[in-house]
């Protein structure tokens, strides 16, 4: 199987290719670089493993939550890829690749995510690795820290994330928390759920792509910032 991975939920732009049992992986800033990054970086990637577009078969994306422009970048060129290949698409979840990058630096197979997604609020989730797939425990949401708290009251045993780092203390973790606040590989832990996918036949047609938007609002007002000071 020769699968194309990429991932612009967040500040890294992440992008894995698999094909003829080999593993390429490329990771590069991200941000506001992705919508003009990712496609040179993609074909960067395809020449360094000698791979013609037209020899992919399944492609994944980072479907989210994430940074708003950055989910509508990776959806559009793989819906785009997939269109002008024939080929289905893979989504993955973004929060759920910060979960395996955790279990394959931690060894936990009971991981909550935490992402910092800005305005005092959080993007979390919880998983459980059962040794062969990942089992949802809690999808992916948009939680005031009041509220994560609260669902997070029977703490998860490992959390990783950038929320950490974020919110310190206000998350309410107890101290025997397993913390994993940095990524080590964000594009071989999208490329391995990528591929979990595939074997499983989860992909779905290039139409039936859709990024995860967990929130309309993107900022605050200045009344609004005011109150919160």
């Amino acid at each position: 199987m020769n699968l194309l991975a990429f991932d612009t939920s967040t500040e890294v732009l992440a992008v894995a290719l698999h094909a003829h049992g080999r593993v390429w992986t490329r990771s590069e800033p991200g941000g506001a670089r992705s919508s003009a990054a990712l496609l040179p970086a993609v074909h960067a990637l395809l020449a360094e493993a000698g791979v013609a577009l037209q020899a992919l078969d399944p492609i994944a994306f980072g479907r989210g939550p994430g940074a708003f422009t950055g989910l509508r970048t990776s959806c559009a060129v793989a819906q785009g890829l997939a269109f002008g290949l024939g080929r289905p698409v893979i989504p993955v979840d973004s929060l759920l690749i910060v979960a395996d990058d955790a279990r394959a630096q931690s060894g936990a197979a009971d991981v909550g995510v935490v992402v910092d997604a800005r305005m005092d609020e959080a993007y979390a989730g919880r998983w459980r690795h059962d040794g062969t797939r990942w089992q949802v425990l809690q999808p992916p949401a948009l939680y005031t820290l009041p509220a994560l708290a609260e669902a997070w009251r029977d703490a998860p045993p490992c959390v990783a994330g950038n929320g950490l780092a974020a919110f310190g203390d206000l998350l309410g973790l107890p101290p025997g928390v397993q913390r994993v606040p940095d990524e080590h590989d964000r594009p071989a832990a999208l490329l391995r759920l990528a591929l979990a996918a595939a074997a499983a036949g989860e992909g779905v047609d290039a139409a039936d792509a859709l990024p995860l938007y967990l929130r309309d609002k993107v900022a605050l007002t200045t009344a609004e910032r005011e109150a919160r000071r």
